[in-house]
């Protein structure tokens, strides 16, 4: 079977784009990602694009009819949701319909538009929905309080500390102070973190990634079409996906995700690596504690050692792990449909030594790691090189 290479990417800035619609968002990140791929949007034979709420934050379904021949790609299009993974699981659609033979060639858009909802509280009731409606946002509890179960449990089971989710928002805000296109661009002070207003306690507002607008896209075809595009393909070598329970209290232990463990195996396997191979990672960083539960259940530590992890240093930019050197979503935003693809992105950058002041030194293998709700569903693809 061909891998996928990626030939072409685009994307906007990422922020409160107050003056621009769903529908302008995906058009300057298409155009980007064609001129880019220097291709001709004939020859895209289809379209997939993630999108979690678009009915609730834009009251406005079938997008896929909206953006595709708006942005002057006549083909077959299809929305793929995922709740936060959407943008993930709309590359994986893509790559899969290329390796059956289905076509050679597909344009991948992730796009969120969460501003068009002005009452933060609307906002985060539309985020719950990819929680359980019966079970958890129906009695309140969202997102904030969810995670901050997480993290309450993960502090009792394992001695973790508010100083060690502290570091994890401090690094993701360094490295995002060197990304043009991240939604918050200051650096914070560890004193900052730890003192910012309490969300959902222990969850602390600069333990929370932020309300965003973007959209990202990228030009994916089969290895053999590569070259024909660009002389410098990316290619994606590994790809999988695990589901879990949506509800925390369905799992056996909330301090783990049992969809990363399953996705990380079949994308490793498949990619033939280990977590000692891999020299930077896009972690779903939604809240601190994500981030730190991720880096344990990869593999990257031990199980509880996370938060320490990065206490000391270790994920640092060029450090023995590079962990979002984008800024994350902490720092870079989190548009929630379009975030896996501005990871993909992100991934295509540095190891095609474009991503300026933040480039990862060590850079032949990156990894992705999207997850959708309170981690129900994961997807985590790997990327390297051609020889």
């Amino acid at each position: 079977m061909e891998k996928i290479a990626i030939v072409g990417v685009g994307n906007t800035k990422i922020g409160e784009w107050y003056e621009n619609s769903l529908r302008g968002l995906t058009d300057i990140a298409i155009s980007k990602a064609i001129e880019s791929a220097n291709i001709d949007p004939k020859e895209i034979e289809s379209t997939f694009i993630g999108s979690m709420s678009s009915g609730i934050f834009n009251q406005q379904e079938h997008i896929s009819a909206l953006i595709g021949p708006h942005s002057g790609v006549n083909a077959p299009a299809l929305r793929v949701e995922s709740a936060c993974a959407s943008g993930s699981q709309a590359l994986r659609v893509a790559m899969m319909a290329i390796s059956a033979g289905y076509y050679d060639s597909a344009l991948v858009v992730g796009v969120e538009k969460m501003t068009d909802l002005i009452d933060i509280g609307d906002v985060t009731t539309a985020l719950g929905t990819a929680s359980d409606s019966s079970w958890e946002l129906g009695v309140g509890a969202t997102f904030p309080a969810l995670f901050a179960l997480m993290m309450r449990a993960h502090m009792h089971k394992y001695g973790s500390t508010l100083e060690e989710f502290a570091s994890v928002a401090v690094k993701n805000h360094d490295n995002g102070s060197l990304n043009p296109d991240a939604q918050f661009r200051r650096k914070i002070t560890m004193d900052t973190a730890m003192k910012s207003r309490i969300i959902a306690d222990p969850i602390r507002l600069f333990d929370c990634s932020p309300v965003s607008d973007g959209a990202a896209a990228v030009i994916v075809t089969k290895e053999s079409l590569a070259k024909k595009y660009t002389d410098d393909p990316i290619y994606i070598t590994g790809t999988g996906a695990g589901t879990d329970h949506i509800a925390l209290h369905q799992r056996p232990d909330i301090t783990t995700m049992e969809s990363t463990k399953r996705a990380v195996k079949t994308a490793f396997d498949m990619a033939k690596i280990t977590t000692k191979d891999v020299d930077f990672i896009e972690v779903h960083d939604c809240f601190t504690i994500a981030e730190v539960i991720t880096l344990e259940d990869i593999g990257f530590c031990k199980k509880g050692q996370g938060g320490k992890f990065s206490l000391e240093g270790k994920t640092a930019l060029n450090s023995k792990i590079s962990v979002n050197p984008s800024g994350g979503l902490k720092s870079k935003g989190h548009p929630v449909g379009a975030t896996g693809i501005y990871q993909v992105i992100e991934v295509f950058h540095q190891l095609r030594n474009e991503a300026g002041k933040r480039q990862v030194t060590n850079n032949n293998v990156g990894v992705t790691h999207n997850i959708g709700g309170s981690g129900a569903t994961c997807v985590v693809n790997v990327f390297s090189r051609g020889e």
